[in-house]
């Protein structure tokens, strides 16, 4: 193993301890206020937001594969990684001028955000998993880009359980339905909804919803890079 391989080994090891630390006190609390918050919402509400979400996520999913790239082939990691790197910084950017186009525009814009936003960071998981060497037009690779999302943008007890699923992701996957409607999506769009909702009700105040939104959006990518990154090295390393 190459110096750069030790190097990215010892801090996936440092990433999966994370991963599987429990929820604090705080984190514990914050999650409390959140489902009571959600439970005093009409049941309808839930039902029309697990519909869009599902729908907007599944559209983006499926059609993405008209313009996924084909899995990059006999690089090293440390190639790979660069490329990730560079990719990170367009996808940022992009990321941060729609942030800001749609925070400065008051609330129709911003609430635009959240199907813009998710589209983008899709996108730059396609990307991601071609430059990592994962055909994303394989089912299987399309749920690990699921469940990335969700190690990225879930509660600390929803990422323990997923965790658990990627840790040994070969395994579990024989045990899932070939059946992309069998996904949890509810639980999906409820911890997606539950991690973003403050900054973007921030998005929507007028004077800082630009800055907002920019800001946001840029901290984002960088997130869901990070997690991308030692998600694809355990299934590599």
């Amino acid at each position: 193993m190459n110096l750069y391989n030790d190097m990215a080994m010892q801090e996936l090891n440092k990433w999966k301890k994370k991963m599987r630390e429990k929820s604090s006190i705080v984190e514990k609390a914050s999650k409390g206020i959140q489902n009571k918050f959600n439970g005093i919402l009409p049941e309808k509400y839930h039902e029309m937001m697990t519909s869009t979400i599902k729908n907007m996520t599944k559209v983006v999913l499926l059609g993405s594969k008209y313009t996924t790239k084909k899995p990059y082939m006999n690089l090293s990691l440390e190639e790979r990684e660069e490329l990730v790197a560079q990719k990170a910084k367009i996808y940022k950017n992009t990321a941060m001028i729609e942030g800001a186009g749609t925070g400065a525009g008051g609330i129709l814009l911003a609430l635009a955000d959240l199907p813009l936003l998710l589209s983008i960071k899709i996108k730059f998981l396609y990307d991601i998993a071609a430059i990592y060497g994962f055909d994303a037009d394989d089912y299987k690779e399309r749920i690990y880009i699921l469940y990335i999302f969700q190690l990225a943008f879930s509660s600390k007890s929803n990422v323990n359980k997923v965790f658990d699923k990627v840790e040994d992701f070969e395994a579990y996957y024989r045990t899932l339905p070939k059946d992309f409607d069998a996904f949890d999506w509810r639980n999906f769009q409820q911890e997606y909804r539950d991690y973003i909702d403050l900054a973007k009700l921030l998005q929507m105040i007028p004077g800082i919803g630009a800055f907002v939104g920019a800001y946001v959006n840029a901290k984002f990518i960088d997130k869901l890079s990070e997690t991308a990154i030692q998600a694809y090295r355990m299934r590599i390393l």
